[in-house]
């Protein structure tokens, strides 16, 4: 999975991800009140309103981007409705072309780390058919209960040819509250990374296997730490934009080759037209301005690569 990830990534020449994470305060209001005039003010018309938000953004970028990345509590918070739009959301990125990573940051241990791999990256046998799930094609992961959550998720990667992102430095303030705490002389990270690397070495697909890390784009210094101890592994780099992370911090986190890093947007992009430098575009127009938004990023993040 991880080679066609790369594959899309060379076609746009745009190692980025856009973040599908949408909040009410996002949507323009024009939007929720057709929604709410059509549905009702309640689940129904607030997740359709999410579900035509996000189709928007998807027509206005796809052929920019190779992949989205959905987080799925945003979708939660709406109960069954919301996780029908994530489902439509993931189902309309693959009818485009583009890659889905799943922001579910699942963990567990034994048949339960086995159910939530199933569930976003396998499929469940009924019967003697299989069904898939969610159906992303990779899955970010909490690495915090070992192997026994990772290798789960390890072999349902080999099995359907998906991929995980494990959470190594996170871009939070409070990060290092744990991830930098010493063990035996070394930040817990580099030893989850290491372990990242190791996690991986079953699943090479050409320079990189199919398990790939979480490194936050406010920490250029520990990415560059990172990369040289997790020379096969692909690193997923959210923080860039709203958290304050620019094209020039990316740097570390991509190899020579200008691969190894894929760089997440979310509000960046998805809510641009609320920022000054693309007001001009007026809520009307929000899937243009996001469309600008990305074509920024790009050219951001490429002339430093």
């Amino acid at each position: 999975m991880i080679q066609k990830l790369i594959a899309n990534i060379k076609k746009t020449n745009a190692p980025i991800v856009v973040g599908l994470d949408p909040m009410l305060s996002y949507i323009p209001k024009w939007i929720l009140n057709n929604c709410y005039g059509e549905f009702g003010q309640n689940l129904k018309g607030a997740t359709e309103a999410v579900w035509r938000y996000n189709k928007a953004i998807i027509d206005a970028t796809y052929d920019l981007i190779p992949a989205v990345k959905p987080q799925i509590a945003m979708y939660e918070q709406f109960g069954i409705d919301g996780l029908l739009v994530y489902k439509r959301t993931v189902d309309y990125c693959h009818e485009k072309g583009l890659y889905v990573i799943g922001d579910v940051k699942r963990g567990d241990i034994g048949s339960t780390s086995a159910a939530y791999a199933t569930a976003h990256l396998g499929a469940v046998e009924i019967g003697e058919k299989k069904y898939a799930g969610f159906d992303e094609d990779f899955a970010t992961v909490n690495p915090y209960l070992g192997s026994d959550g990772i290798n789960p998720f390890v072999d349902v990667c080999k099995e359907y040819d998906k991929g995980i992102f494990v959470l190594v430095k996170t871009s939070n303030p409070s990060s290092g509250e744990f991830q930098d705490q010493l063990v035996n002389g070394k930040p817990l990270y580099e030893m989850v990374g290491a372990k990242v690397e190791e996690w991986g070495a079953s699943t090479m697909e050409g320079d990189y296997t199919n398990v790939g890390a979480v490194v936050g784009a406010t920490y250029p210094e520990m990415g560059k730490i990172l990369r040289e101890i997790m020379p096969h592994t692909y690193i997923l780099v959210p923080g860039y934009g709203a958290q304050g992370g620019t094209g020039k911090d990316l740097v570390p986190f991509f190899n020579k080759d200008g691969l190894g890093a894929i760089v997440n947007s979310s509000r960046g992009i998805i809510a641009a037209y609320k920022k000054d430098e693309y007001a001009s575009f007026g809520e009307k127009n929000f899937a243009d301005a996001s469309r600008q938004a990305v074509i920024d990023m790009i050219q951001d993040i490429t002339q430093y690569l």
